[in-house]
C-alpha cells in the first residue's frame, strides 16, 4: 500500500498531470478524459451502493466492479508498450464474468416491451447514472483509439459490457422490473 504525505503535487496547477508511466500530459488529454470518466462512473456506483445493501448479491458484485474500475483506470493511465511487464491490465476473464452475471440477471427479468426511463427506485436511478457515465468513458476510449493511442486489449470490451451490465442491474434494482418507468412516445404533444 502506498502512503502519501501530501495529497497535492502542484503539477496540476498549470493544467498538467502525470500518467502512470510518469509522462506529463495535459489534463485535457484523451487518455486522462477516459480514465477520468471511469473514475466518475466508479463514484456513481458508490452512490448506487448506498441503496443496494438489501440485495447482498448485487451489492457484492458492485463492490467487485468498483475495484475492477480502479484496475481499468490503471490500465488506461498506462499506455501499452511492446516491452511491458507486470503492468496491470484488464483481462478477458473480467469481461466474461460480467457477461455471465449480466445473462443470469437478465434471465430473471421480464422482456422489454418499451424503452425505459432512467428512473424508478433510488438504486436503479443511480445505476442508470453510472451506466451513462460508463458510456461516456467508452466514447472517450474510442476517441483515444481513433487518435492512434493504444489501449489494453480488454479495456474497451470491459467498458462496453459494463454499461450493458449496469442497464440490466438497474432493471433488477427496479424490483426486478416491476418498478420500471416506461417511455411514452409523444406523450406531451
Amino acid at each position: 500500500m502506498v502512503t502519501l504525505n501530501k495529497i497535492y503535487t502542484r503539477t496540476g496547477d498549470g493544467g498538467a498531470t502525470r500518467l502512470a508511466t510518469g509522462e506529463q500530459v495535459s489534463k485535457a488529454a484523451l487518455r486522462v478524459e477516459a480514465y477520468g470518466a471511469v473514475d466518475e462512473a466508479n463514484a456513481c456506483l458508490g452512490l448506487a451502493r448506498l441503496h443496494t445493501s438489501e440485495d447482498a448479491e448485487l451489492d457484492a458484485a458492485l463492490a467487485r466492479i468498483q475495484n475492477e474500475l480502479f484496475d481499468l483506470g490503471a490500465d488506461l493511465s498506462t499506455p501499452p508498450r511492446p516491452d511491458e511487464t507486470n503492468i496491470l491490465r484488464m483481462v478477458d476473464s473480467q469481461v466474461e464474468r460480467l457477461e455471465r452475471e449480466l445473462d443470469a440477471m437478465n434471465e430473471a427479468l421480464p422482456p422489454l416491451a418499451s424503452f425505459i426511463l432512467p428512473a424508478g427506485t433510488p438504486a436503479a436511478a443511480h445505476l442508470h447514472l453510472a451506466r451513462t457515465v460508463t458510456r461516456r468513458a467508452e466514447r472517450a476510449a474510442v476517441r483515444l483509439i481513433e487518435a492512434g493511442e493504444p489501449l489494453g486489449p480488454a479495456a474497451l470490451r470491459y467498458l462496453n459490457r459494463l454499461s450493458d451490465y449496469l442497464f440490466v442491474a438497474a432493471r433488477h434494482a427496479n424490483d426486478r422490473g416491476a418498478s420500471e418507468v416506461f417511455w411514452t412516445s409523444g406523450a406531451t404533444r
